[in-house]
């Protein structure tokens, strides 16, 4: 091999290799660290200060993603059914669930979701993708172009433990 082809393999290998590290195996559980919206250049935390959340990306290729806000009321009735139209705002105001199955495009750096079901039901039957910022062994962040609460979110999760 000449020492130019050598170069440039060489230099091909370590471009490869960051862009490995960089799109690490996204298969597992993550825990929510924040979830913030962008509305015009204003950025609030879409789901409240402190919201919990879990994703899990099985290696079957389906997933499961919760975020549920802090200090959400507790309904009077004591029965879920039976909320307040202020109890069920409140909830569906800072909450979202979704299901269904999931591709890691490494190269587009995108995780595309086909929501089979979701608490905001105009995701349901759709393909939802997210451009990946970051994706490392332990930490996940990705752009949701357009936010369920309107705007622009960045999402940022952490490899549960």
């Amino acid at each position: 091999m000449s020492g130019r082809m050598l170069w440039v393999a060489m230099a091909a290998a370590l471009l490869w290799i960051p862009a490995r590290a960089q799109t690490a195996n996204l298969g597992g559980t993550w825990t929510l660290v924040s979830s913030v919206t962008d509305k015009g250049g204003v950025k609030t935390e879409q789901f409240g200060h402190g919201a919990r959340g879990m994703m899990t990306l099985g290696a079957d290729g389906h997933f499961m993603l919760t975020i549920i806000g802090p200090d959400l009321p507790k309904f009077a009735s004591g029965n879920r059914a039976g909320g307040t139209a202020e109890e069920n705002k409140a909830v569906i105001g800072k909450s979202i669930a979704m299901i269904g199955t999931y591709a890691h495009d490494a190269a587009a750096r995108t995780l595309i979701f086909r929501v089979e079901s979701a608490t905001f039901p105009n995701w349901n039957g759709t393909v939802q993708t997210r451009k990946i910022v970051t994706a490392t062994g332990d930490d996940l962040q990705y752009i949701t172009a357009t936010a369920s609460s309107g705007g622009v979110g960045t999402v940022t999760w952490k490899r549960a433990k």
